[in-house]
C-alpha cells in the first residue's frame, strides 16, 4: 500500500497548524533563522517501524533544505537502541516539527507493532488480521497503512467500499433476508455485501440470502466452529468482537477467514521513539 503525498501533506499541515498556530515562542526568540542542527530518531522499545517517511516529511514541509539518511524503513522490525534515521536542517524548524513528527511516528509504529503481534499469533492457521472503521478521525488512511506495515490486511476504508449490514441495519430493515434482497436490487454489481450475525439462526439466514461475507459477532468458539461448518465456503467468514492476544489463537483455530480487531487502531499503545538533537 502506498500513501498519496497530498493526503499525507494535508494531515501534516493540519497537525502543524494546530501545534504551532502562528508562532513558536520557545524557539523563534532563541535561535537565528539560519542556524542549523543535526538530529536523529532512536527507538526506545522493540517493535515494527511505521511512519518514518511521514515523520521526515513534517520537517521537509517546514524546511525544504532538510536532508536525511534512513537506516530502517516502514515494516522493519527494530530493537530498543536502534538509530532509525539521521537528519539535518534549520534548528528552528527541527524543534517546531519535533512533536508532530513524533506523534505520527510513535502512533503509527504502535499500530504496526500491535498488528504484527496479532499476525504472529495466528501464523499457519490460514486466517488474516484486519482492522475496522474504529480509527481516529482524520488519521484513517495513515492507520490503515500502518496495519499493512504490520502484516495485516485492510477492511473497507469507508461506507462506499462495501455494504455491511450491522445489527441496527438488520433490526431497522426487517431482518437479514429482507435487507439483503433490497440491497441486491439497488446496489451496483461490484458491491459486496457483508452481514453481521449474532447467532447460528442469523448465520443460516445470511447463507440463505447469499451474503458475500458473514461476520460472526461476539460468538463463542463453539458457535464459530458450527457457523464455519454451516457456511462451508459459501461465503467468507469474519470473526469480530473483543478479540485479544489471549483469545486470537482459539478464534483462528475455528477456521474463520478473517479476524477483525478494532483495538489495533482505536486504543493502541504508542511505540516509544525519541528525537535527539546532536550537541
Amino acid at each position: 500500500m502506498k500513501l498519496l503525498t497530498f493526503t499525507v501533506d494535508d494531515i501534516i499541515k493540519r497537525a502543524l497548524q494546530e501545534d504551532i498556530n502562528y508562532i513558536d515562542v520557545s524557539t523563534v526568540y532563541l535561535f537565528d533563522e539560519e542556524a542549523r542542527s543535526d538530529a536523529y530518531f532512536v527507538a526506545k522499545a522493540d517493535g515494527v517501524l511505521c511512519g518514518i517517511d511521514i515523520a521526515l516529511r513534517v520537517f521537509e514541509l517546514l524546511d525544504p533544505t532538510v536532508q536525511a539518511t534512513l537506516y530502517f524503513h516502514d515494516g522493519d522490525r527494530i530493537k530498543k537502541g536502534d538509530r532509525i534515521a539521521d537528519f539535518s536542517g534549520k534548528t528552528t524548524y527541527l524543534l517546531q516539527g519535533e512533536r508532530t513528527a513524533l506523534n505520527l511516528l510513535q502512533h503509527l509504529s504502535g499500530v504496526a507493532t500491535a498488528t504484527a503481534q496479532a499476525v504472529d499469533l495466528i501464523k499457519g492457521t490460514g486466517a488474516t488480521v484486519a482492522e475496522t472503521r474504529k480509527t481516529l478521525p482524520g488519521l484513517r488512511a495513515l492507520q490503515k497503512y500502518a496495519v499493512t506495515c504490520g502484516g495485516g490486511r485492510n477492511h473497507r476504508f469507508n461506507l462506499s467500499d462495501a455494504a455491511m449490514l450491522k445489527d441496527n441495519h438488520i433490526d431497522a430493515g426487517g431482518g437479514i433476508e429482507k435487507t439483503v434482497a433490497i440491497l441486491r436490487q439497488k446496489a451496483g454489481h461490484t458491491i459486496k455485501i457483508e452481514v453481521e450475525t449474532r447467532n447460528l439462526e442469523e448465520v443460516q439466514q445470511a447463507i440463505n440470502a447469499k451474503a458475500d461475507i458473514i461476520m460472526l459477532d461476539n460468538m463463542s468458539c463453539d458457535e464459530m466452529r458450527e457457523a464455519v461448518r454451516l457456511i462451508d465456503g459459501k461465503a467468507l467468514t469474519e470473526a469480530s468482537g473483543n478479540i485479544t492476544a489471549e483469545t486470537i489463537q482459539q478464534v483462528a483455530a475455528c477456521g474463520v477467514d478473517i479476524i477483525s480487531i478494532g483495538a489495533i487502531t482505536h486504543s493502541v499503545k504508542a511505540m516509544d521513539i525519541s528525537m535527539r538533537i546532536q550537541k
